[in-house]
């Protein structure tokens, strides 16, 4: 048996610059969705031993997915003003930009965008893990 080649350079630095902190805005699609893309791609390709930072403040990406909620809302901004200067924010999905199919409810926030700056929105309900997988590429190529 051979054994399996090593993840490109390029591929390993990416993995020690872009940590990611995910905050699951509530019950969503999208939760599932980011979940699958961490397991699948990061996890997987061997890159990152844990694609998700510990904390707000060790994180470079804050990445909002699913609905939130005019109750939740707090808890994400606290973890936006935890975040270390520099660090971005990137929308996943259709409820976190704008309410999605619960855009007419009273407790639901319509859109992460009227509270916080978003670096990157990736589209979709949900997206699918590679629009994440995308998106976080495009988000490097900006950042770098």
């Amino acid at each position: 048996m051979t054994p399996s080649p090593a993840p490109p350079a390029a591929v390993l630095d990416w993995g020690a610059r872009l940590r990611l902190h995910v905050l699951e805005a509530g019950l969503a699609c999208c939760a599932v969705e980011v979940s699958a893309a961490a397991s699948r791609r990061l996890l997987a390709a061997g890159a990152v031993e844990a694609p998700f930072a510990e904390a707000p403040d060790r994180a470079d990406v804050l990445l909002v997915s699913g609905t939130v909620t005019d109750k939740g809302l707090p808890a994400v901004v606290a973890a936006h003003r935890a975040l270390p200067p520099g660090a971005r924010v990137v929308a996943f999905g259709a409820c976190v930009a704008s309410g999605g199919p619960y855009w007419d409810s009273y407790s639901v926030t319509k859109g992460i965008g009227q509270v916080l700056p978003v670096d990157l929105w990736i589209p979709g309900c949900p997206p699918q893990p590679e629009a994440l997988e995308q998106g976080l590429r495009r988000l490097e190529e900006l950042v770098a």
